[in-house]
């Protein structure tokens, strides 16, 4: 009987891991050149399962960035935050709260007037934030903003061939084709299928087609995150 172990792979975050496609051109290109962005910051805007985490992980890995989660900032050491390139993640989800909404507000200041270029990611456009402190929500609204889309099919299938291909699994063309259109649109999705796809065919000890990719999928809950 062959033993099958589920241990997931973490997610591959670097630049030779993100894949261009018309979902997410516009926004690569706009991350490529930060001296062009007006104020020296710019919003990196994607539902959850669109790849702006990835793709706030490869600007900040070329530009030796700094990568903060906002909801941490009242322990945070925030000018030394801002002697670098930075990235701040969740912003929208402090709206509300006082010591963070000034802490970001400090560093939000800090970061721009030492000329370090500031990236900052959300579920929505920084107008739709509730942040309750005036000063920080006007510089938030006033952040220009860019929108990576949800991934398209052509997307989805390099992602799912590239998850297969690291996992030593060699899947036919059709079987992919099936997944990707029926499959929920995101890439956690993605991963979460082709891990649930490899642990099933472990078990039972035969390749994935499409007959265990279909019963696969009317059984996995679809998740984003």
């Amino acid at each position: 009987m062959q033993l099958s172990f589920d241990l997931p792979l973490p997610p591959a975050l670097g630049r030779e891991d993100f894949l261009v496609s018309q979902s997410n051109a516009i926004a690569f290109a706009a991350l490529e050149n930060p001296a062009a962005w007006p104020a020296g910051k710019l919003a990196l805007i994607g539902e959850a399962g669109s790849g702006k985490t990835h793709l706030a992980h490869v600007w900040a890995q070329d530009n030796e960035a700094v990568i903060t989660d906002a909801r941490r900032l009242n322990t945070a050491d925030i000018e030394a935050l801002a002697n670098a390139p930075l990235v701040v993640e969740h912003i929208e989800d402090i709206a509300g709260n006082p010591y963070l909404e000034r802490a970001m507000f400090h560093l939000h200041n800090l970061t721009l007037a030492n000329r370090q270029p500031l990236l900052i990611t959300g579920r929505a456009e920084p107008a739709h934030w509730a942040i309750a402190l005036p000063d920080l929500k006007s510089r938030m609204q006033g952040t220009p903003a860019i929108r990576i889309d949800a991934p398209d099919d052509a997307l989805l299938m390099q992602v799912m061939v590239k998850l297969f291909f690291d996992r030593g699994i060699e899947v036919k063309a059709p079987v992919v084709d099936y997944l990707v259109k029926r499959m929920d649109r995101s890439l956690n999705a993605a991963r979460t299928l082709v891990q649930a796809l490899d642990q099933e065919a472990l078990a039972r000890g035969k390749p994935i087609g499409l007959r265990l990719a279909g019963e696969v999928l009317d059984n996995i809950t679809p998740q984003s995150a």
